[in-house]
């Protein structure tokens, strides 16, 4: 059964113009590029979009304006750390023609599981659109427990795919082996796309798929076709975007701004409080997108 949202999904940059205001001509033109590259879902408003840094109507306008360019599933970050304020987003994004919706983990907060099971449950009834929850320990601070996404997908039949940016893959494993296909699990993380592949991912929610869409498809596609070889061997050529695409002194998504400036697209500056770009940042975008390129022809 094809998952719903597709294989190979790219979360999304934010483009900021000079001013620092969001650019949506060019988020639209950076949505059709990652599509053309053989992504087959975006998520916007994220953690790589930069989220924290939008407001509602900044995400609202972001919404519209990418689900109205592109004709694959477009999965919109509409959550906060505050419950209420994420379903009082939530329940406005099916306007702006999203496919889905994207809960994350509430940060800062780091409740319990029982807090967890309500904030994101109170998500869940707020849309009639489909949830992918989204478990990213690393910004939020808490884990979503195999237990509570199993007891989540019990509770909220909206509830249909988890983005797993946790690297628990014993969990994730516990999670399909129970749920099985009413789950569609995707790595979070793309340097664990193959061994969440090995134990039940339909794919992958991915930053390197701004420049690196084709490899993507190319080892998911292997896996699905059984050739685990040549999925190790496009796993390799990407070893080196893996390290470049997140960094303690350039996190995410510095880089990917810098990649895609590289290849000819507007997408400015990050805001505060991510710094500006460098010329150090600048070159090692144009020698792995530059090398990765090469691989190609």
């Amino acid at each position: 059964m094809e998952p719903l949202f597709g294989r190979v999904l790219t979360a999304l940059v934010t483009p900021f113009g000079p001013d620092g205001a969001v650019d949506y001509d060019a988020a639209r033109e950076v949505a059709r590029f990652v599509v053309a590259q053989g992504s087959e879902g975006l998520v916007v408003g994220g953690s790589t979009g930069e989220g924290s840094s939008l407001t509602d109507d900044e995400k609202l306008s972001l919404f519209a304006a990418v689900a109205e360019a592109v004709t694959v599933p477009v999965i919109a970050g509409s959550t906060f750390a505050s419950t209420r304020a994420s379903v009082a987003l939530t329940a406005q994004v099916r306007a702006t023609g999203v496919a889905g919706v994207l809960a994350t983990t509430p940060a800062y907060a780091r409740p319990n599981q029982a807090g967890l099971i309500a904030h994101l449950g109170a998500v869940a009834e707020s849309t009639p659109l489909p949830v992918m929850l989204y478990d990213v320990p690393t910004r939020t601070g808490r884990k979503i427990a195999a237990a509570t996404t199993i007891e989540l997908c019990r509770q909220h039949t909206n509830i249909v795919a988890l983005k797993d940016a946790s690297g628990d893959l014993p969990a994730a494993a516990r999670v399909k082996a129970q749920l099985g296909d009413r789950l569609d699990l995707y790595s979070g993380d793309d340097s664990l796309t193959l061994p969440f592949l090995a134990v039940g991912a339909v794919g992958v929610v991915s930053v390197a798929a701004h420049w690196a869409g084709a490899e993507f498809v190319a080892m998911v596609g292997a896996v699905e076709r059984d050739k685990w070889s040549k999925a190790r061997k496009v796993n390799e050529r990407l070893a080196e975007s893996y390290a470049f695409e997140s960094s303690e002194a350039y996190p995410n998504p510095m880089p990917t701004k810098a990649a895609l400036r590289f290849l000819g697209l507007a997408v400015g500056e990050c805001r505060l409080p991510h710094s500006a770009s460098d010329p150090e940042l600048n070159a090692a975008a144009a020698r792995v997108v530059g090398e990765l390129q090469a691989t190609r022809a």
